[in-house]
């Protein structure tokens, strides 16, 4: 007896499983706006379903191709930083020190930020929010440095300099790709800000028993070996600025750049021999006969 054929499925499982990522991503970033009476609870389950469809599900890793999925994951983007970047300018508008409401808000923006950062390099899709911080990046330690946030908001600030991290592994290492002018923008805004944080942090630690915002070991090792890659991405003269700035500065200690300072004397060294072993090749071939 001949066996009967199994249908092929493969196609409507596959718009099954675009469908629900879609939905999942629309409601992850709240694109569909808050769903009441659900309200955070459909976006944390939202953005739970995604990390693991992107972890289990080998469909997933075809559908994220699909232009759909990457109009939804792209639009969601937006939708975060514009949404966190709405939010950050209120906190200067509003009178009272430190507005709750606002706050969570923010931190809630804070957290999705964090979540988008670890799911987008599975989706090869991280250039689009590397692209759109680095845009606002000036806006939001302008804003997070005036003077009225001076001595609050510190969860805030640390939050901020762990999705600066994201921002900067990515460039530094390569998986996102950048003019030089814009690695050279996004290196000259963060550096002095974590430059500056890492001993004040430390400081308030000290002179209050229990302070929980601190940058971790595991977060300032990560921080420099991103800062020092992305340094020995940049053009030699930038690279020297920036160095030139780091040598200057060298009693705060953090970041320790000296690897970056090696490898760019190395390089010049190098650019010089070779230069003039050319143009030594060039005069021997003009005299000889």
């Amino acid at each position: 007896m001949a066996m009967s054929k199994i249908p092929n499925t493969r196609p409507g499982d596959l718009s099954s499983t675009k469908d629900i990522f879609v939905s999942a991503v629309r409601f992850a970033v709240s694109i569909e706006g808050p769903c009441l009476p659900f309200g955070d609870e459909l976006r944390i389950s939202a953005q739970e379903q995604i990390d693991f469809m992107l972890g289990e599900d080998g469909d997933t890793t075809i559908i994220v191709a699909d232009s759909e999925v990457q109009s939804a994951v792209t639009m969601g983007v937006y939708n975060i930083i514009h949404s966190f970047e709405t939010d950050l300018c209120s906190l200067l508008l509003d009178t009272s020190l430190e507005p709750e409401g606002v706050y969570n808000r923010i931190m809630k923006r804070v957290s999705d930020l964090e979540w988008m950062c670890n799911v987008l390099p599975k989706m090869e899709l991280m250039k689009n929010f590397v692209s759109n911080w680095a845009a606002i990046s000036s806006k939001i330690l302008g804003i997070i440095e005036d003077r009225k946030l001076d001595h609050i908001m510190w969860g805030l600030k640390v939050k901020l300099i762990e999705v600066a991290c994201k921002v900067l592994e990515a460039v530094g290492y390569g998986s996102v790709i950048l003019p030089a002018p814009c690695r050279v923008q996004l290196l000259k805004t963060w550096f002095p800000y974590v430059r500056k944080m890492k001993p004040l942090l430390d400081s308030k630690a000290v002179e209050e028993i229990g302070f929980p915002y601190k940058m971790n070991e595991d977060l300032c090792q990560a921080i420099e070996g991103a800062i020092v890659s992305l340094v020995l991405t940049l053009p030699s003269n930038d690279q020297a600025d920036i160095l030139a700035d780091w040598i200057r500065s060298r009693e705060i200690g953090y970041p320790d750049l000296s690897e970056a300072f090696e490898v760019w004397c190395y390089r010049t060294k190098s650019a010089k021999r070779r230069l003039v072993e050319s143009l030594d090749g060039h005069s021997d071939t003009a005299v000889s006969p």
